[in-house]
């Protein structure tokens, strides 16, 4: 179920500026002006063409409150198409929208797909197949020899020590960070509320209430010795795109669930605001000792602007850490019983 509490943005506070009303006032009085503001108002408001709004100090305007929620699979089905037919396409959302009620599977078949699917809230197909726009076949590119002999060892030891502590388990469920930067989407709180002031941009993601601050300045990151989990970024504006780069990762970075060396990791994101309600996302991973060349994403956000972004209080009841440890104590416990108990 979505974590949803009151939330304290006050760290956000500074960055906030303002949010500028413009007021349209019609005109026109006598038969003449009356017919003109008739002929006016026929005027569809979608015939009016965009402009990009500014911040009071001149900076593209990328502030609101974005999801990034999609259904559109991260890679493509191998050999599989670019793009889905309009058919296809509601397929899918109707799939979406209702997968928590189909039973047609049994108990097992509904925890595998999650019995509470409900409350999910994974947005829509866009239409293509694969979120991934290079390499064209829509699919990761291949791990390097060293990158394929470090998963190795990762499954090798999880399935070794799938819980001697906590510290073996996601980092999700440690309630440490959730999505990872750049985000992926899952299957809910898809969501970033972006704030501005002069020189900084600050993002924060709903889920786990991950906050980035993002100096504009110029300056350097910071020193390779300092790793972070969610690393270190970077901004600058070209054009209207912000750029923003991200380095120092962790280690133990896992991003998005997928195989990463946090030394050589290097994500760059490019948010370009495209109308009132839309903002370009992409990003571009490299990771030269993992993959054998950079793959690169297209993730759209749309403006929720109703939308209320609560505390994810992701410790308050999280009973799901102490029952896989408590688990795996009395398995354990069971398996040495059997052990000295012999074969009956």
């Amino acid at each position: 179920m979505r974590h949803r509490f009151l939330s304290s943005v006050s760290i956000l506070a500074a960055l906030i500026v303002g949010v500028s009303v413009t007021r349209v006032r019609g005109a026109g009085e006598g038969a003449q002006s009356q017919a003109a503001a008739a002929a006016k108002a026929k005027t569809p408001v979608a015939s009016k063409k965009w402009t990009a709004s500014r911040t009071a100090w001149g900076d593209p305007d990328l502030q609101g409150i974005w999801s990034y929620a999609t259904v559109t699979p991260l890679e493509r089905a191998e050999s599989g198409k670019q793009t889905l037919s309009d058919e296809e396409v509601a397929a899918r959302n109707e799939d979406s929208r209702t997968g928590a009620d189909r039973r047609d599977g049994g108990a097992e078949a509904d925890l595998a797909r999650a019995y509470n699917a409900f409350w999910y809230d994974r947005g829509k197909s866009d239409g293509r197949t694969s979120l991934i726009v290079d390499p064209p076949d829509g699919r990761l590119p291949p791990l390097t020899p060293e990158g394929q002999k470090r998963q190795a060892a990762r499954v090798a030891y999880s399935r070794a020590h799938p819980a001697d502590s906590s510290e073996d388990q996601p980092l999700q469920l440690r309630c440490i960070t959730y999505h990872g930067v750049p985000p992926t989407p899952s299957g809910y709180n898809n969501t970033y509320q972006i704030f501005q002031s002069p020189g900084y941009v600050a993002i924060l993601d709903e889920n786990i209430h991950d906050v980035r601050g993002i100096p504009l300045d110029g300056r350097p990151h910071v020193g390779s010795n300092i790793r972070q989990w969610n690393g270190d970024s970077r901004g600058h504006w070209e054009d209207n795109t912000l750029v923003v780069e991200t380095t120092n990762y962790s280690p133990l970075t896992v991003f998005a669930r997928f195989p990463t060396a946090g030394e050589t990791l290097r994500a760059v994101e490019r948010f370009t605001r495209v109308a009132a309600d839309k903002i370009d996302y992409r990003f571009t991973i490299q990771d030269p000792t993992t993959y054998t060349k950079p793959w690169s994403v297209s993730l759209p956000m749309t403006s929720i602007p109703d939308y209320v972004i609560y505390e994810y209080a992701c410790h308050e009841g999280n009973y799901a850490l102490a029952h896989v440890l408590k688990g795996a104590r009395a398995q354990e416990k069971a398996e040495a019983e059997g052990a000295k108990n012999g074969p009956r």
